[in-house]
């Protein structure tokens, strides 16, 4: 283009200023014609061309500094912006929009073609969303369809293998409700200390007191006194079958009357087997070792000491459930022994008289009403035999006895529970100058729990025990205690209890009542240690001349606990 222009300009296209002139150069009149133009005409065409030139580049200059063009253009960033390529990503195909012939890069549409008609103008009030800044959606670079998509590292090159990493599902659950840890009720009992499949739970008291009547006598002397009392508990954890043991102990110390100086031992371990999902054996065993209350006429006048006694024996039981109905058995056989009394004169005297065996049978029935009602009747007979057939008295004391009761078990509301049997027992002798021991049984249990702070006991019990008074069969005694409990604190608690036991010595004209009033207070350092004390006030009134007693009790000790 630009050659052609240069020679019309130069040479001119229409001949009008163009002079030829020919000479012959060299011989025969053959000459080469040689063009020739005129100096004037020449200058002003190289002038004009001159001008053109700089008028040229000075509007490209301009075009180029003032043009509309913007900067996410595709055909501009498209000569900006390389991509990598390689064998972890691969490119998505780009968009096929192109702008039409001559519309630079203004956006102008200059093939002719009809466009589509647009979308309706949006509604009042609605937003519309901006123009994209690259054009269109195809020419952003960084759009979701045009990043590169990884490939699994393992086994891309495996025939037939997907090109794509799919990850592993990622299931979103919801976090659960973190719920109120809910405060401990009981914060200062002990845990126990579990060892395997069990759980022990030792404990010891060390008390000292003051007592204004140990002997419990009507001519009173008080003494200063101590008492050692270890204990241990225990329970396993298996799923089936069960073993639990109690054990306690006590030694009273009185240090103006030795004489009063006493162990009291109470254990018991009982088992459970479960032979299938209904049937069980109920096995139990216990040892006992103590002596006969102060104040009691079995005891001798001058002793130096307290007469110890032990006893030890065990159960063995059935039992099996049928649906709601339940039925057990058991028997079972103890013996106690005596030792010798000793006087403070040196003198000794046996007691052998009053070693018996004891043997027991009893077949209980139960129906379950409810969760918490269950009613239940018991019969139960045993027979006791003397080593001696007749005692230093000149007494045959061999006897068999028996009892039945009936009673239920019981729960209104959570805030009544317990249970209660009613029935009637006899004994007798094979002396026929024995009266037959006989009478009516209460035996049971009522808790209330009158408020989270405060809850009251109600406890009945009726037992018949031997006895070495020449002419008395045996003592039939019943004992109702009341006792009231009050936390002021979780670690401070109040106990308030009341006592009357009725001692009836059957065969004589004897009867004694027995009270007894104290109140307690404990105070829980700890879990493992409490701050105990106590005050005591006993008093017996007897048809004997002679028994009354009064008896005042101050106490303090420490437990300690696991």
């Amino acid at each position: 283009m630009w050659n052609g222009l240069i020679r019309n300009t130069l040479l001119g296209t229409r001949g009008a200023d163009i002079r030829r002139e020919a000479r012959t150069v060299g011989t025969g009149g053959n000459g080469v014609p040689r063009l020739r133009l005129s100096p004037l005409p020449h200058a002003l065409r190289v002038g004009a061309l001159l001008a053109y030139l700089v008028g040229s580049a000075g509007a490209l200059a301009e075009s180029a500094l003032f043009s509309p063009r913007f900067d996410g253009d595709p055909q501009w960033f498209r000569r900006s912006i390389v991509l990598p390529k390689g064998p972890r990503t691969e490119i998505l195909p780009t968009s096929t929009f192109q702008p039409a012939s001559g519309a630079g890069n203004t956006g102008f549409d200059s093939s002719g073609k009809r466009k589509a008609k647009g979308k309706d103008k949006s509604k009042a009030g609605e937003k519309v969303p901006l123009p994209s800044r690259y054009g269109s959606p195809e020419g952003n670079p960084l759009a979701p369809t045009r990043l590169a998509v990884p490939r699994l590292p393992i086994g891309v090159e495996r025939k037939g293998a997907s090109p794509y990493y799919v990850g592993p599902e990622i299931i979103i659950t919801e976090l659960p409700v973190r719920r109120r840890v809910l405060p401990d009720e009981a914060p200062f009992d002990p845990t126990g200390i579990q060892v395997g499949a069990f759980n022990f739970k030792p404990a010891i008291e060390l008390t000292g007191g003051y007592d204004t009547n140990p002997a419990r006598t009507q001519n009173a002397t008080p003494s200063w006194y101590s008492v050692v009392a270890p204990e241990l508990k225990f329970n396993s954890n298996w799923d089936r079958h069960e073993f639990t043991g109690d054990l306690r102990g006590s030694y009273y110390t009185y240090e103006e009357l030795p004489s009063q100086n006493r162990p009291n031992v109470d254990s018991k371990l009982t088992g459970r087997v479960d032979v299938t999902r209904d049937t069980r054996i109920d096995l139990e065993t216990k040892f006992l070792i103590g002596t006969d209350n102060p104040g009691s006429p079995n005891i001798q006048a001058g002793l130096a000491r307290l007469p110890i006694f032990t006893t030890w024996g065990g159960t063995a039981g059935l039992g099996h459930r049928f649906n709601r109905f339940d039925i057990a058995t058991k028997g079972g056989a103890e013996r106690t022994v005596y030792q010798d009394s000793t006087f403070t004169d040196g003198t000794t005297a046996s007691n052998e008289d009053r070693n018996y065996n004891r043997y027991n049978l009893q077949l209980r029935g139960s129906y379950e009403v409810s969760p918490a009602t269950k009613p239940f009747m018991e019969v139960g007979t045993d027979r006791r035999v003397h080593d001696l057939d007749v005692d230093f008295s000149g007494l045959r004391r061999n006897s068999v006895g028996g009892y039945v009761k009936a009673g239920t078990t019981f729960e209104f509301t959570r805030i009544i529970t317990g249970d209660i049997a009613v029935g009637w027992l006899e004994r007798h002798y094979e002396d026929p100058t024995l009266q037959k021991l006989a009478g009516l049984t209460i035996d049971g249990s009522l808790t209330w729990v009158a408020s989270a702070l405060t809850t009251a006991k109600l406890i009945a019990t009726t037992r018949a025990d031997e006895s070495r008074v020449f002419g008395v069969s045996g003592v039939f005694t019943r004992e109702v205690t009341l006792q009231i409990d009050h936390a002021f604190r979780r670690w401070l608690l109040a106990t308030f209890k009341v006592l009357y036991g009725n001692d009836d010595y059957v065969g004589s004209n004897r009867d004694d009542n027995r009270y007894s009033v104290s109140a307690a207070i404990t105070y829980k350092l700890t879990r493992d240690l409490w701050l105990k004390s106590e005050y005591r006030h006993e008093w017996l009134r007897s048809s004997e001349p002679g028994s009354n007693y009064n008896a005042d009790v101050f106490l303090v000790g420490l437990r300690a606990q696991r």
